[in-house]
């Protein structure tokens, strides 16, 4: 696409800073034409403020048009428009006042190099460049200490607003990282959700389907109850993904009111779990009420799993759970007295497993699994309460 073209597509896209440099460049453009034809009349010496100064002087206004876009082409226009006039020999004035904030625009956008160079260009040119021409004598010092003074001011504000521009980009940018690792990280809950709640209750609906097939015929009684159980287990597992996949939920749309899991429903998990043939016994010492919810959930989660892995790897049909509360730290052990564990996963532990220990590490606890002495497998798992939430 041509320069010419881009100018077009620019005009033509909508741009909330636009009207604000036609503004812009209008007023300074105003400014400089009058300001510098007053000065005129103090300055018969001079070229008179004709069309052409006319047109120089509006040229470098109309490059603020620009300046956002283009900066490099609105300063080359701004500053050779200037310099242009200056050399010309017409009235003095403060011609400068488009450079100025052109070069201001391409220092705060990056362009630092360049626009102290268009800078010093232009204090040599409106100081020196007359003077060795024999056009005009030297200026007097005082005047070459206030333009070196101005520029220097032009050029600190610059600076200020471009550290200031990057900073809050900085800021943006760690705030944005931010949410996209806290997004992550609640993906990563959400699935860690959806095993525990799919792996629970499809492990439980698996063995009463077995049992529902195999008696079916000879004994239609037993085969009711287990799919009773598998209607019962599969309402809860419903309830239990609604209130998983509320976290992606539009703000808009209505919550859902099913409760979240909680050890204060342990009795309905070791239910659930009988209905899948484990006979569980529980040992709960010190109150399970009032604990802070992100514990509260993650025993509810962790205890879920090792049943859950009871019921697909143990072989057998008793597990004892055991709970402790002594006011720093939540203890949860379960224990069956089945043959352990297939090899499988990276630590041959297999997800589940890995799955709790990555909840216990998110709260500063930990997981400990593995074979029992004496047969069976144990998982126990130590949850501090302090600093959770």
């Amino acid at each position: 696409m041509t320069t010419a073209g881009r100018l077009r597509h620019w005009w033509a896209r909508p741009d909330r800073h636009r009207w604000a440099d036609v503004v812009l460049a209008l007023a300074i453009g105003i400014v400089e034409v009058l300001a510098t034809y007053l000065a005129a009349q103090t300055q018969p010496e001079r070229r008179a403020l004709d069309v052409t100064g006319t047109l120089l002087l509006g040229a470098g206004a109309a490059a603020l048009v620009v300046r956002r876009r283009y900066p490099m082409v609105a300063l080359c226009l701004a500053e050779a428009s200037m310099l242009l006039f200056w050399l010309l020999g017409y009235p003095r004035g403060p011609v400068f006042l488009a450079v100025a904030v052109v070069v201001f625009t391409a220092a705060t956008a990056g362009r630092r190099v360049i626009a102290w160079a268009a800078l010093l260009l232009g204090f040599a040119v409106i100081s020196l460049l007359p003077h060795l021409l024999g056009n005009e004598s030297a200026p007097s010092p005082p005047v070459s200490v206030a333009l070196a003074g101005w520029m220097v001011v032009l050029a600190t504000a610059a600076e200020v607003v471009r550290v200031r521009r990057e900073r809050e980009v900085a800021a943006l940018r760690t705030r944005l990282e931010e949410e996209r690792r806290l997004a992550s990280d609640e993906r990563v809950r959400i699935s860690r959700d959806l095993h525990d709640v799919l792996a629970h209750s499809i492990s439980v609906i698996n063995v009463q389907a077995s049992v529902a097939l195999h008696l079916i015929e000879e004994r239609p009684e037993q085969a009711r109850i287990a799919l009773t159980a598998i209607k019962d287990v599969s309402k809860d597992a419903l309830h239990e993904l609604r209130s998983v996949l509320a976290a992606l939920r539009q703000p808009d749309e209505p919550a859902e009111r099913a409760p979240a899991p909680s050890l204060s429903n342990l009795d309905a998990l070791v239910t659930r779990t009988a209905a899948g043939g484990l006979d569980v016994r529980t040992e709960v010492a010190g109150p399970l009420e009032r604990l802070p919810a992100s514990v509260d959930l993650a025993a509810f989660r962790i205890l879920q799993e090792a049943l859950t892995n009871v019921i697909r790897h143990a072989g057998t049909s008793n597990a004892m759970v055991r709970v402790v509360h002594d006011g720093e730290m939540l203890l949860l052990e379960v224990e069956d007295d089945g043959h352990g564990r297939p090899a499988n996963g990276d630590d041959g532990l297999g997800t589940g497993i890995r799955g709790m220990r990555e909840r216990a590490a998110a709260l500063g606890g930990a997981i400990e699994a593995g074979p029992r002495p004496g047969g069976g497998f144990r998982v126990l798992a130590r949850l501090p309460l302090d600093g959770a939430g």
